[in-house]
């Protein structure tokens, strides 16, 4: 009874927010850090361009990209967990809804996305990094760009998956393609931007044609 409230307080609570970019990170990569300042200005681009924000909810480059958001035109959304190593939610949130559990809140990080850009993190930002690709890997969600920010921090994943994965015939030549490495705040930009604005929807008539 609890999940199934829980998943029906997300969906009800999220049924009106409309399209919206998920950003993933580490909870302790703070203002100092220089992918925290790139979260903040992604955020705040996507924000303007009529774009929701969604995250984890707490500190880290999640709170960068909810306070680039913030503020900004769109809605900063945190999906907020509880864990016993980690600080409360971030302040920056139009929007929060707290979780008990990872499946329920992964539901509604993909749900409304079209697109994730995934900055570094540690092993919770990994885990749904690979749900969103096994999800549009078998066509169990429409296909959006997954964007890894940080190439030096990704270049070894990327390169194991090629040399490993593709090489041992566990995953296929297209699979590769679905994600894209960059450094680039305005690449990272256009590369969901430009994939919004292909899909049937009315929606993405409201985006800018600046970008």
């Amino acid at each position: 009874m609890r999940i199934q409230a829980e998943l029906v307080d997300g969906i009800d609570k999220l049924a009106t927010i409309g399209p919206s970019v998920t950003i993933f990170g580490s909870a302790r990569l703070g203002e100092q850090s220089d992918y925290y300042k790139k979260a903040e200005e992604l955020a705040a681009k996507f924000s303007e361009a009529g774009l929701n924000v969604l995250t984890g909810g707490g500190p880290g480059i999640m709170e960068g990209a909810n306070r680039g958001a913030h503020g900004k035109g769109a809605c900063s959304i945190g999906l907020n967990i509880s864990l016993p190593f980690e600080e409360s939610a971030n302040r920056y949130q139009d929007l929060s809804i707290n979780f008990r559990y990872f499946f329920v809140r992964k539901l509604m990080f993909v749900k409304h996305a079209v697109g994730f850009v995934v900055f570094p993190g540690g092993f919770g930002t990994m885990d749904e990094l690979f749900e969103a690709l096994t999800l549009v890997q078998t066509g169990k969600i429409a296909s959006f760009p997954i964007v890894l920010f940080g190439e030096s921090y990704w270049s070894g994943l990327v390169d194991w998956l090629g040399q490993r994965m593709l090489e041992e015939g566990c995953i296929g030549p297209a699979d590769m393609k679905l994600i894209q490495v960059t450094d680039s705040v305005d690449q990272a930009f256009r590369t969901v931007v430009r994939s919004y604005r292909k899909q049937p929807d009315d929606r993405r008539d409201n985006l800018p044609d600046n970008d």
